[in-house]
């Protein structure tokens, strides 16, 4: 074989062997696939009990709901009722015991991201109702006028489910 051909080969070959080496220097020998298989089981063996001891900081819905039964109620049914609680609340780690740790998001960024009024109706996101925030009272938080666990909802008026 000529020169050409093989000095490529030799590249290649030396560019894995480098990769291998690396490796066997950068993973640690207890990381691998483990008894849950392939999809999760990809971890380190030996640290299993530092992530048993991460606690989760959201806690869902239903945990809310617990307390907040009211709040609850008027979002079941709503075009809200997808948004979980936390994504506007903020993670329930401390809550109740130290509720000012729940720091209530009002920007008008949040509701932006859904009710930006798209120029298409191509997916379920263009049919949300829109606004262009640049003129639909730019200087005024959404919650001011809107009821954010039932849109429809108007203060004054009886709730459309």
């Amino acid at each position: 074989m000529k020169n050409h051909v093989l000095r490529p080969l030799f590249v290649a070959v030396g560019v894995v062997v480098l990769i291998l080496l690396a490796r066997e220097v950068l993973v640690p020998a207890d990381f691998g696939v483990q008894e849950r298989g392939y999809m999760y089981g990809w971890h380190r063996k030996g640290n299993e009990a530092d992530w048993k001891n991460v606690r989760a900081k959201y806690r869902t819905t239903a945990y809310c709901k617990e307390c907040h039964q009211d709040k609850y109620a008027d979002i079941t049914g709503s075009p809200h009722e997808t948004i979980m609680c936390e994504n506007c609340h903020g993670p329930g780690l401390a809550h109740p015991n130290d509720p000012q740790s729940l720091h209530i998001d009002r920007r008008r960024e949040l509701c932006i991201r859904c009710h930006f009024r798209l120029p298409y109706q191509a997916s379920g996101r263009g049919r949300i109702r829109g606004v262009d925030p640049a003129t639909h009272h730019p200087e005024a938080e959404c919650v001011l006028c809107h009821y954010p666990h039932n849109p429809r909802w108007t203060p004054g008026k009886e709730a459309r489910r």
